[in-house]
């Protein structure tokens, strides 16, 4: 038993940082190690995994974000189950089927590229200002029938086939709201830290002990929308300044980065970000 306890003792040595150093909130200047104004020097923080032995990963590559989750009688702090904020409402999944009624455009266009997943058929782009757009489909969701013709087993370009042969006055789809996507909510401190790493929009460590670990972030997966609107295609500034813009309760909606891959998969990223419909949803 001792030697278990000191071998998990070294452990969390390996994963803390150099004292003096933390995680800024991205409101602060984009370098690991830069300490936020009012927040004490010299705290220990831990990643894990440790980020140092994480494929050889250099920790300056990285946007951070860390959250120290207590508050006032020192209680660690999870996000609150109850109550709907305006990003959860936005983000909100619902269950069951929908139909959807959207048309073509002036260039006979729907706006929409898909992608053939294990048998389903998933939008994988819906270009901004498109019918698609305005009609509410969203990155993710799930085609099921285009005008009463089951999509299930089509390939892609059997899919787009049928989007484009579809007559452009009335186009009904029966749609499952992102099924492969799920949300989760986090609680800032009242110096906006949330407690994760992420590169290029994924998710690559957490910060121990932080509302992103006690609330159930994962590892390797993609943020897709944060406060219910989409950030598919961004750069990370971009999605770090959406993170700073949201108030104390943050709910970001994401996909394992395995299905995100091939859902993008030959889209290159300057047309995700030049097309992709990042509106805010209506509610």
């Amino acid at each position: 038993m001792d030697q278990l306890v000191k071998a998990q003792k070294g452990h969390e040595a390996q994963n803390q940082l150099p004292r003096g150093e933390i995680a800024y909130p991205t409101s602060v200047q984009p370098a690991f190690g830069s300490v936020h104004p009012g927040v004490p020097t010299g705290m220990d923080v831990a990643l894990y995994p440790s980020l140092s032995e994480y494929m050889g990963i250099d920790l300056g590559q990285y946007q951070v974000q860390e959250y120290q989750a207590q508050n006032s009688s020192g209680q660690v702090q999870v996000a609150p189950v109850t109550g709907l904020s305006v990003g959860l409402q936005r983000a909100d999944i619902k269950q069951g089927v929908r139909e959807i009624e959207t048309c073509k455009d002036q260039k006979d266009k729907i706006g929409l590229r898909v992608r053939a997943i294990n048998g389903g058929v998933f939008i994988a782009l819906v270009h901004k200002d498109s019918p698609a757009a305005l009609s509410g489909l969203r990155f993710g969701d799930q085609i099921l029938q285009v005008n009463g013709e089951n999509m299930a087993g089509y390939s892609t370009d059997k899919a787009m086939n049928v989007l484009k042969k579809a007559l452009g006055q009335s186009i009904k789809l029966a749609i499952r709201e992102r099924p492969f996507e799920r949300t989760i909510t986090l609680q800032k401190d009242s110096s906006g830290y949330v407690g994760f790493v992420f590169r290029d929009g994924r998710i690559k460590s957490l910060v121990k002990d932080s509302s992103a670990a006690r609330n159930g972030l994962l590892l390797d997966h993609q943020i897709i929308e944060i406060g219910g609107v989409n950030c598919v295609g961004l750069k990370d500034k971009e999605i770090a300044t959406m993170l700073d813009s949201q108030g104390r309760t943050v709910t970001m909606t994401l996909m394992p980065c395995f299905l995100y891959d091939h859902m993008i998969k030959c889209m290159g990223d300057s047309l995700l970000k030049k097309w992709m419909d990042h509106s805010v949803p209506d509610l």
